[in-house]
């Protein structure tokens, strides 16, 4: 870490510490204009000259778990052991259609205006038909359901499924079930009174709970100093705000019978996360979640490496060829001697065509009270971004591998990352929600709620 972070932070000291950040970080820059010219030299991985392939990644085998494996990861769930964070604040920028979990495909996306869409993205004419051959599916024909109304109903879906396999009651289950949605200001009670309208998709409302990920104004420079610009425009931090802001108090709330919102201390969600075997975090644009929420074997193997002392797992999965991306890249850091995770932003000089592992936005974190804690007492590493002539902060919730002992595995097949992340990708959301919606029972599942 460059500063040592205030140990109860507050908004107020986030910016505070932001600023004695950009402080130290910045000081031989004259103004923003350099800043920005410099911010890919001022986030590169320190390490980036040292970079490898990455080793001994583990292999997830299910010839390697037993049937009591199995039976572990059944019954954290079922005991409501299992703890879900469901990051539901980000915008769809590429999209240019708002907030990704409030994205109704019938409603925003017709056919026309995907292929519009596809065809600014490509540079190249897409048609109508193009987009339905890709698609496999007609999107006309989907439950008329927004993307985060569908991300809630199959977990809640999954769940029932798997008490009723297991003679369980499905609403006792529904009931132990624990999580943290993570809503914008803009969107959020929209997004609230959809989760009241919906009966809380059968689960616990004092179990489900909620947080407004807290937007920021800009960093200017002026006479020699850095300070908070009230005047500038205000973005959301970064998923790795989103993580620190769960360290504070009363930012976690939930809605009591009668509608009001009961905020908790810090260590009020410390102790809950004391009784949690794993907490999983979800990234609402993942695709292969709507047709299973809950992955059995992810789940059995990663308790199971609880055992030998990790405490974050992250799947690696290999980037598309047709069209790579920029994620998170798994390497070696032959300077620290471990495998490490890094953001695409602090990647320069390497291509998305060269990154060969990326991480799958599904991170496990086991007895998550310890990664909690870490990150509450050291923060994040806090990478910068220039936007309309602002400095804003974007730390990384994956940089928490720097902090609890982590452990990267993968599929024996690596399949490519299937994610909702811009036009060229939205034939395949309407292929898997189009899959989801053929489930057995789900629409009537559905249609409960």
């Amino acid at each position: 870490m460059l500063l040592e972070k205030p140990l109860n932070l507050t908004h107020e000291n986030y910016i505070e510490y932001c600023l004695k950040i950009a402080e130290h970080k910045l000081s031989s820059y004259t103004s923003i204009s350099e800043i920005a010219k410099d911010e890919d030299f001022i986030n590169i991985y320190e390490n980036i000259k040292f970079l490898e392939e990455p080793k001994d990644i583990s292999i997830l085998d299910e010839d390697d778990l037993t049937k009591d494996d199995y039976k572990r990861a059944v019954k954290c769930i079922l005991e409501g052991r299992f703890f879900t964070e469901h990051a539901a604040a980000g915008e769809a920028t590429r999209l240019g259609i708002g907030t990704k979990y409030m994205i109704n495909m019938q409603k925003d996306l017709p056919i026309e205006k995907i292929a519009e869409l596809m065809s600014k993205e490509k540079g190249a004419t897409v048609t109508a038909n193009e987009v339905l051959e890709k698609s496999k599916f007609n999107p006309n024909a989907l439950l008329p359901f927004s993307l985060g109304k569908r991300h809630m109903l199959e977990l809640s879906f999954d769940i029932s499924k798997l008490a009723k396999a297991n003679g369980y009651n499905p609403e006792h289950v529904l009931s132990k079930q624990k999580m943290l949605i993570i809503v914008n200001e803009v969107t959020g009670d929209l997004i609230i009174n959809e989760f009241i309208a919906s009966k809380f998709f059968g689960f616990n409302p004092s179990n489900v709970f909620f947080m407004v990920q807290k937007p920021y104004h800009g960093i200017s420079f002026f006479n020699g100093r850095f300070f908070y610009d009230t005047n500038s425009s205000t973005r959301l931090h970064n998923h790795g705000q989103m993580v620190i802001q769960e360290t504070m108090d009363d930012e976690l709330f939930y809605v009591d019978d009668k509608g009001n919102k009961r905020y908790l201390k810090s260590d009020e969600f410390g102790e809950i996360l004391k009784n949690i075997d794993n907490k999983i975090s979800y990234n609402i644009e993942d695709l292969e979640y709507l047709i299973n929420s809950i992955e059995h074997l992810s789940l059995a193997f990663a308790l199971k490496k609880s055992d030998e002392g990790y405490r974050m797992l992250m799947e690696i999965v290999g980037n598309d060829p047709i069209n790579p991306q920029k994620g998170g890249m798994a390497a070696f850091d032959s300077i620290i001697g471990r495998n490490v995770m890094i953001e695409g932003f602090q990647l320069k000089g390497i291509k998305n065509h060269e990154i060969k592992y990326l991480n799958k936005n599904f991170n496990q974190y086991l007895k998550p009270y310890e990664a909690w804690f870490m990150l509450k007492k050291h923060g994040l590493n806090m990478p910068i971004a220039v936007k309309n002539g602002y400095i804003y902060f974007q730390p990384v919730q994956g940089d928490i591998n720097f902090l609890v002992k982590t452990l990267f595995f993968r599929r024996k097949v690596l399949k490519p990352i299937k994610a909702w992340k811009s036009p060229a990708t939205t034939p395949l959301a309407i292929y898997y929600m189009s899959m989801q919606d053929k489930q057995v029972g789900f629409r009537e599942y559905a249609e409960a709620f």
